[in-house]
């Protein structure tokens, strides 16, 4: 294995975690809030705005992970192929909006969304002979007309974005406080959000507030569940309700212990990448 922090940065913007960036050359370029990151062919991070970032989450002990997770042949082939994937931890806020505006969506139309929403609504700044947007900041999206945001694209999510907006900027949702709670604690709170189902949910805990037991189910995962983990988790039915996510996602958990997030990320990636799909 290679060392831990060798990262495979393609892979890894590629797997539907972000979606506000684009290569440059050699380099990738992101928004992250109210930070620009710019990520060099070596895999090296910085900051163009100069802000602490622990954007890879370089803590992360990957040998331990990858040991806890390899439950079986599908999984470690998923991470055989996709060595170097890892999860990110994002700007809480615009992981938010992302994935609300994700519902029903795919990724070419969530990433063509969040550009119209920066554009409108973010702050424009210029660094390194490049044009910026700044993500909006929850009280610029709380104070706009849902008709505005709606011509962002983002159709019937607009009163979602403009609420979880004013949620966030009024303190009903706390970040910080919801990254120290533990997973159900912070899964109630952020549930509490129009538009915030379990998927959804899991994927804003997973990706930007510290919940590596998070496990988003959607459509792709139901389907890879059903294909090669039919008798481990038995899948009956094609919606999954509220009582049934609950049950599946405590077997997960069960089965791949408590860094089940990377196997979904691992298993999401080697599936999408098997029918082609698009990334960024």
């Amino acid at each position: 294995m290679k060392d831990e922090f060798s990262i495979d940065i393609d892979n890894s913007i590629n797997s539907g975690q972000v979606f506000l960036w684009k290569k440059d050359g050699y380099s990738w370029y992101g928004i992250n809030g109210q930070d620009i990151l710019k990520i060099n062919k070596n895999g090296i991070i910085k900051s163009i705005t100069n802000t602490k970032t622990n954007f890879f989450r370089k803590n992360d002990n990957m040998q331990e992970i990858i040991k806890s997770i390899s439950k079986d042949e599908i999984v470690k082939k998923a991470i055989k192929e996709y060595e170097g994937l890892r999860v990110f931890r994002q700007d809480p806020f615009q992981c938010m909006i992302s994935f609300i505006i994700s519902s029903n969506s795919n990724i070419p139309k969530i990433k063509s969304s969040l550009e119209k929403i920066t554009k409108k609504f973010g702050t424009k700044i210029k660094k390194q002979n490049k044009e910026f947007f700044l993500f909006p900041k929850p009280e610029k999206l709380a104070k706009a007309s849902i008709e505005e945001i709606k011509k962002c694209g983002v159709g019937y999510r607009a009163p979602f974005i403009k609420e979880a907006a004013k949620m966030v900027f009024s303190k009903k949702i706390n970040f910080k406080y919801l990254e120290k709670c533990d997973y159900q604690e912070a899964k109630k709170n952020i549930c509490l959000v129009p538009g915030v189902g379990n998927k959804v949910a899991d994927c804003i805990l997973l990706f930007s507030l510290n919940k590596l037991e998070a496990f988003p189910l959607d459509t792709w995962m139901i389907k890879i569940l059903e294909k090669y983990y039919s008798n481990e988790f038995k899948i009956e039915t094609k919606t999954i309700t509220q009582k049934q996510y609950e049950i599946l996602h405590e077997k997960i958990v069960n089965y791949f212990g408590p860094y089940c997030g990377y196997a979904q990320q691992f298993l999401f990636k080697m599936e999408r990448e098997n029918y082609n799909k698009k990334w960024l």
